[in-house]
């Protein structure tokens, strides 16, 4: 007798529409994350988080407006500011974070956008980070084409630029750049064949409707973002989100599975906000298909969990680091591997 071939719960597309998004993330939840944890399974090893370091490589003095942002200039929060780190101290950051079992480094810089001269200086740091045998990921604002391009010769692996929310709510949040500045960068970054990581901040005060129109617009772009992060704002007093009432936990795990069934060939990083949240819900971020942790006590300048809790909740969980993005699916193979597979990898 012949087995039957598994259908697909789900596949990968680029339709999206709001209504279908708003509906998933209204499904009884215990629906939800069972549909989420299957299209997981097919598209990833069930027990695997990628881990990366993230280190700010120029802090402060931020021309942008960002409402959640310690780093503005425009907010009076207690940041101090820092030049440009030397290249001799961002090396052996990266070389203490690989050795702590992170497989990617990203480096981010305050800027609204990099002068070429101080985009040379990061490509330095781009290239010595990948001779450690790392991948690498930088956020340095908003990037020309040609910038792109260059970022490309010099063998960058991921570039982030976070939507941060929904086309609709964006004014309340930030004024000096436009929604389709983003879009922008994001274009010029996926033209050049460079990964793309990028996500969003729930917990700003948006409404449901809003969270559901972010990720249509991360589900509907010509290819799914490779990295999804999905922050929980920390809140800094000083910034203009301070005291905004915060999101409800399963809201965001709800977010969480979301993003997985809509973009199921992503990592779905789960970022800003974890010092804040307890053990069981980082569990059932990662049953709801989060498979990518930001490692380490800082997250650019907000706190983070310490790398010795995260290993001991991997410890509890059967959770192994992933040495590499590649352990996943690519989208183009997204829709092969639902037909050749049953909902466990």
């Amino acid at each position: 007798m012949t087995q039957e071939t598994p259908q697909p719960a789900a596949s990968s597309r680029h339709d999206w529409t709001l209504a279908e998004i708003e509906a998933l993330l209204t499904k009884p939840f215990n629906d939800l994350l069972f549909e989420a944890h299957s299209v997981h399974r097919q598209f990833h090893p069930a027990n695997e988080v990628q881990i990366s370091t993230l280190l700010s490589i120029k802090t402060g003095a931020c021309p942008e407006d960002c409402g959640y942002c310690s780093q503005s200039a425009k907010h009076a929060t207690d940041l101090e500011r820092e030049r440009l780190l030397p290249l001799s101290e961002v090396i052996e950051k990266a070389r203490i974070a690989k050795s702590n079992g992170s497989s990617r480094f990203c480096m981010g810089a305050a800027w609204r956008n990099p002068t070429d001269k101080n985009l040379e200086k990061v490509i330095e740091m781009i290239t010595e980070v990948k001779s450690l045998g790392m991948e690498t990921c930088v956020t340095l604002g908003m990037l020309s084409a040609q910038q792109s391009q260059r970022l490309k010769e010099a063998g960058l692996d991921y570039y982030n630029h976070n939507l941060d929310t929904s086309p609709e709510f964006y004014g309340n949040v930030i004024t000096t750049r436009t929604f389709q500045d983003r879009l922008d960068t994001l274009q010029h970054v996926r033209e050049q064949g460079i990964n793309v990581c990028s996500g969003g901040i729930l917990g700003m005060g948006e409404n449901a409707t809003d969270r559901a129109s972010m990720l249509q617009q991360l589900a509907n772009m010509p290819q799914h973002p490779q990295s999804v992060p999905i922050n929980m704002l920390v809140q800094i007093e000083g910034t203009p989100l301070y005291g905004v009432d915060g999101i409800d936990s399963l809201e965001f795990i709800r977010s969480i599975a979301a993003a997985r069934i809509l973009m199921p060939a992503s990592q779905v990083r789960l970022s800003a906000g974890r010092h804040e949240m307890s053990d069981e819900m980082q569990a059932m971020c990662f049953f709801a298909g989060a498979n990518s942790i930001f490692y380490g006590d800082k997250l650019l300048t907000t706190e983070n969990c310490e790398a010795n809790d995260d290993l001991a909740l991997f410890k509890r969980l059967g959770i192994t680091p992933s040495q590499a993005e590649h352990h996943s699916a690519s989208e183009s193979e997204a829709d092969s591997l639902f037909s050749a597979e049953a909902c466990h990898h």
